[in-house]
């Protein structure tokens, strides 16, 4: 599936955004309607996103690359790290945060990556910070504050628990942004991500294997929602964005990937019935404020940021 003109690589990176986002919403509402637990659904949906999405990359793409990237020991350790302190914390603390509080707050809390990876790279002395920087720092602080305080110094909106698994969702993301860079640049991302869904999935397996579930009791609906989130908001979610690169300046793609945490907090809001204050509406604006700055700016800062990954 390969976008030939512009308007399709439009639909596709909003699709993935939204896919995504929702995907974070019926995520939720497996966990406290249906009584799904995180570890399953995490270790199942990367091992079945994980292994379509290598499947894709053997039938459309260079199918040499998913056992290339094997037959080097560095990039094979490397790939293996990535996979389970990139993808596997990516996914387990997204969605633990969505557990114990709500997918709005956990994707919001997710989005704050960007800021961590500005702080890094100025503490690592790769990136010199700008007033752009301080402004961007400021509206996820203050988004923050607001979000999860909803305007009041008296306590938490939010559950801590939620808040916690939120704030570790962010530092996961960021080392998965940074620590993927030299994988990236060697090989397809499909083979990638495809490889470290799959690692991810087979490490939680052992410690709740996807077939040691009993799923005979739920309705009809939840198991609709569980191929949304496998299929439409892991797999194709990702396919969608990729693929509207092929047609897509990276700046628009990230544009549009602000859709996500919107369609997060809509979903959240209007279709399960979530609670949100006015000022925690204000914070949502806030930060996704910040993620449309950071796009906006992002084709500037991508030559610095190229050379740029953890050393691990």
């Amino acid at each position: 599936m390969k976008p030939k003109n512009r308007t399709a690589g439009l639909l596709l990176v909003m699709s993935g955004a939204i896919f995504w986002g929702v995907g974070g919403t019926v995520s939720q509402k497996l966990f406290q309607q249906y009584g799904i637990g995180v570890n399953w659904l995490v270790s199942t949906r990367l091992l079945i996103a994980g292994i379509l999405l290598l499947a894709v990359q053997f039938l459309w793409k260079d199918r040499a690359q998913i056992l290339d990237v094997w037959r080097n020991k560095t990039t094979a350790f490397r790939l293996v790290l990535f996979g389970l302190l990139g993808m596997l914390a990516v996914q387990y603390t997204y969605m633990a945060s969505i557990d114990h509080g709500n997918a709005a707050v956990a994707t919001l809390l997710q989005y704050l990556a960007p800021v961590m990876i500005i702080v890094y790279t100025v503490l690592r002395k790769q990136a010199v910070l700008s007033g752009r920087d301080i402004g961007t720092v400021i509206l996820a602080l203050g988004g923050c504050f607001l979000l999860l305080t909803n305007g009041s110094l008296a306590g938490l909106s939010v559950p801590m628990p939620a808040v916690i698994w939120g704030i570790l969702s962010g530092v996961a993301l960021a080392f998965y942004t940074l620590y993927a860079v030299p994988l990236l640049a060697r090989f397809d991302s499909l083979v990638i991500v495809g490889w470290a869904m799959t690692i991810g999935g087979a490490a939680l397996s052992f410690i709740h294997p996807p077939w040691k579930v009993d799923l005979e009791g739920l309705p009809p609906e939840a198991y609709g929602y569980l191929i949304f989130v496998i299929l439409f908001g892991t797999m194709l979610a990702f396919w969608f964005y990729i693929e509207s690169l092929q047609s897509l300046a990276p700046k628009e793609t990230s544009l549009l990937g602000s859709l996500e945490p919107l369609a997060a907090v809509l979903t959240t809001v209007f279709w399960l019935g979530e609670p949100f204050g006015f000022f925690q509406w204000l914070g949502t604006g806030c930060l996704i404020g910040m993620i449309l700055m950071l796009a906006l700016t992002k084709s500037r800062r991508e030559p610095a940021e190229a050379k740029q990954e953890v050393d691990f």
